[in-house]
């Protein structure tokens, strides 16, 4: 720290960025530098925070809104903290050079006689190094049963140590005296709490000089924050500033005398390390989550053979039906050629009637003809012709009588004949035309159906189509699955899936898809609400969906199907689109809360359930439905599928609980009383009976869990009508677990401020004589 009377150079030799010369970097600049130096960007960790002491408050110089910051001493060790104030961490040299121009930025600072720019406050820069060590040899590490009884033994495990080191610059405002510096007004104010905190500063160096067994630290709060850097465990050093000026021989003699005090004190320095057996589980954890995702790639190994399996029967099946198309089309053809063989032969047959109809009508004009000649010249030659010779004209006219007549018989018979095969032709052209059509439509029907289910069939890994956000974030979201492969793998199959599914989406159209829901073929079902599924995973289509009636399809598929596949699917497409608070009121409204219980009471399949879990999980998160969502069963339907014991299951039921629990913190906080649906009272996860669920899994194995369980029981306990029941169910010990191990720190902060609020956790904590 820096001491000496205002203007002798003490911001200049602490602050000074020489952002203009390098050689004019202050020692906070200097120090930031020899830290960065020395550490692993990659294993320490370096936090920085800076505040002042300005009219006896402590406040953050990087958050001006935090104007008065507790200090806290730690009862057992004596440390020095305070929690409030902003730590900030640093990567680099720019970065820590940037976070002390906001600092300078908000210090105070006024014009006196002595100083144009003399600081009116203490600026305290504290540096926090964290830095991870050597791994100490191997130590023998005891697996105690759930009984409490040592069951084993394992060695090779290196315990790594962690050194903690704290740097405290003090840049402290110049002692001054009032007729000298000219302060009046507000100014003399701060003149005077500079001067009192200097003055409780001196007393306690003189007591430390003389040994005595008292020293006032809490006199001022400027020697509460520095206990440790004289007398303590730190080595400290001081810089004296005095300036050349004559008239100011008195302030001079006063800081040397000030500096020769301080020399007298003697620190005992001490390092402080400790075994990191929370990285050691972080690493253990690390291994055990490999060997799960072994296990899942070796079990999804499985599951992609049984597919490629189905994929050769499927593909068998598509030859037989294509070798069946075949035959028919062959057949087809063999009729058509055979119709087009008969039109010919009727056709030419047609043709030769009709000539000898022609021939037949010119002889019988020849006939006529010679009929008329004959007439003409018989009246004629009457008068002239013998009997004999009238006699044989007679006869001859008899004969072509006659033969005139069978003639135009022939000739009707042949018109008959004609007019009848015509019909019988335009019959048969308009029953072919028919055919032809039918054949058409039946074919286009077919191909259509055929690339459908081609199309479709590239969707097979589908069956759980939103995989929560925990798995992905515990297996590497929340996922329900991660609602859960290698990274490079996944999105080169999700990116290959959704453009099929967009391609599809825009040949077939939504409404064509939403219509093989209802197919009696229970392959083009299973097809089509996992394309849907897939479709209600992105956002912009959820609207389009709802609007469509996909929503009340996939009710109705939860209602009526008996498929376990079917029901998983579009168990997953309803918790796609519960996603969005619309469709939250949408689903309540048309009974889908009650669908999904139904379904978890009578699905024993650890994914269906995980789907149903998914989907009531994101109702949860839904203020205005609380009271329904218990009413219509939903929390007890949570808490019934805890019967399955996976984990992915488990992470969705924990997830459930801690939106409910939020929403009804959130609801108990508002000052108007409660949201629309909220009873104000107990919380109904208590009324239903979650909390031993709770308390049993508050410190379960698996991250995503316990992460959720924590967070539900930290937003029920700051209830205060809830505490005598939390602390009956034994809850108050997960808190204070919690409050120091966990390793969320908005969790952590949330469960200690939690507890130190209640007036009930303090009184129990009182009545067991622990201190908190």
């Amino acid at each position: 720290m820096a001491y000496g009377q205002t203007g002798t150079g003490k911001t200049f030799t602490l602050g000074r960025l020489g952002e203009e010369d390098s050689a004019d970097r202050g020692i906070m600049v200097r120090a930031m530098e020899d830290i960065l130096s020395d550490i692993s960007p990659e294993n320490d960790s370096v936090t920085v925070s800076y505040l002042q002491l300005y009219m006896e408050t402590v406040q953050d110089l990087l958050a001006p809104e935090r104007d008065n910051i507790p200090i806290v001493e730690d009862p057992k060790t004596g440390d020095v903290t305070l929690p409030g104030a902003t730590l900030v961490p640093i990567i680099d040299h720019r970065s820590f050079v940037r976070l002390l121009q906001v600092g300078e930025a908000n210090r105070f600072a006024a014009n006196t006689k002595l100083n144009t720019e003399s600081s009116r406050s203490h600026a305290i820069l504290l540096v926090n190094v964290r830095k991870v060590g050597r791994a100490k040899p191997d130590r023998e590490v005891v697996v105690l049963s759930e009984n409490g009884n040592c069951v084993q033994v394992a060695k090779g495990n290196r315990v790594p140590t962690i050194r903690k080191s704290k740097l405290v610059i003090v840049d402290l405002a110049g002692s001054e005296r009032v007729y000298k510096s000219g302060s009046e007004g507000h100014t003399l104010e701060e003149a005077k709490s500079i001067n009192l905190s200097l003055t409780a500063l001196g007393k306690c160096i003189n007591a430390l000089a003389e040994n005595s067994p008292h020293v006032p630290t809490r006199d001022s709060k400027l020697t509460r924050i520095l206990r440790d850097s004289f007398g303590g465990t730190a080595r400290t050093s001081l810089i004296i500033t005095i300036g050349p000026s004559p008239q100011h021989r008195g302030e001079t003699a006063s800081t040397i005398m000030f500096g020769q005090r301080a020399m007298k004190v003697e620190n005992m320095v001490k390092l402080k390390e400790e075994f990191d057996y929370k990285g050691l589980c972080r690493r253990l954890e690390s291994e055990l989550d490999k060997l799960i995702v072994e296990n899942e790639r070796q079990a999804k190994a499985i599951f992609d053979s049984e597919e490629e399996l189905e994929k050769r029967l499927e593909e068998a099946r598509h030859c037989v039906a294509e070798a069946e198309n075949k035959l028919a089309s062959s057949l087809d053809r063999h009729m058509q050629m055979e119709k087009a063989k008969h039109q010919k032969e009727l056709m030419e047959l047609s043709q030769k009637h009709t000539q000898e109809v022609a021939v037949l009508m010119q002889t019988l004009a020849l006939e006529r003809a010679q009929k008329d000649n004959l007439e003409k010249d018989s009246s004629s030659n009457d008068s002239t012709l013998q009997p004999d010779e009238a006699l044989q004209l007679k006869q001859l006219l008899k004969k072509e009588s006659r033969l005139r007549e069978q003639a135009e018989q022939e000739l009707r018979i042949l018109k008959s004949g004609n007019s009848a095969v015509a019909s019988e032709n335009e019959i048969i052209l308009s029953l072919q035309t028919r055919l032809d059509e039918e054949t058409r439509a039946r074919e286009a029907l077919e191909k259509e159906i055929q690339a459908l289910k081609q199309q479709l069939q590239v969707n097979d890994e589908v069956d759980e189509p939103r995989k929560s956000p925990e798995k992905d974030a515990g297996s590497g979201a929340d996922s329900p699955a991660a609602l859960l492969r290698p990274q490079s793998a996944r999105s080169e199959n999700g990116g290959g899936q959704r453009a099929t599914i967009a391609r599809l989406f825009e040949q077939v159209g939504l409404q064509k898809i939403l219509s093989l829901l209802e197919s009696e073929d229970i392959d083009v079902r299973v097809h089509a609400v996992k394309v849907v599924a897939n479709l209600a995973a992105e956002e912009a289509n959820q609207e389009k969906i709802v609007e469509a009636g996909g929503l009340h399809s996939l009710l109705s598929l939860l209602r009526g199907s008996e498929d376990e596949t079917i029901r998983r699917v579009a168990a997953g497409a309803i918790a796609n689109l519960a996603m969005n608070e619309i469709n939250q009121e949408l689903i309540m409204t048309q009974g889908g809360i009650g669908l999904l219980a139904k379904t978890s009471d009578e699905a024993d399949d650890p994914q269906t359930l995980r789907m149903v879990a998914g989907a009531i999980a994101n109702l949860c998160g839904n203020d205005k439905l609380q009271m329904r969502l218990r009413e219509e069963g939903g929390i007890r339907a949570l808490l019934g599928m805890v019967r399955s014991r996976h984990p992915d299951v488990l992470a969705q039921v924990a997830r459930g609980i801690a939106n409910f629990a939020k929403c009804e913190s959130r609801a108990a906080a508002q000052v108007s009383g409660a949201f629309a649906g909220y009873r104000n009272g107990r919380s109904l996860l208590i009324d239903d009976g979650a909390l031993p669920w709770i308390v049993a899994n508050a410190n379960n194995e698996a991250s995503p869990i316990r992460r959720h369980i924590e967070l539900a029981l930290c937003h029920l306990a700051q209830h205060e009508v809830n505490a005598k029941d939390l602390v009956a169910g034994g809850a108050l010990w997960e808190l204070i677990r919690i409050s120091k191990e966990c390793s969320r720190e908005d969790i952590r902060n949330l469960a200690f401020r939690t507890l130190n609020a209640s007036p009930t956790y303090q009184a129990e904590l009182r009545r067991l004589h622990l201190a908190y």
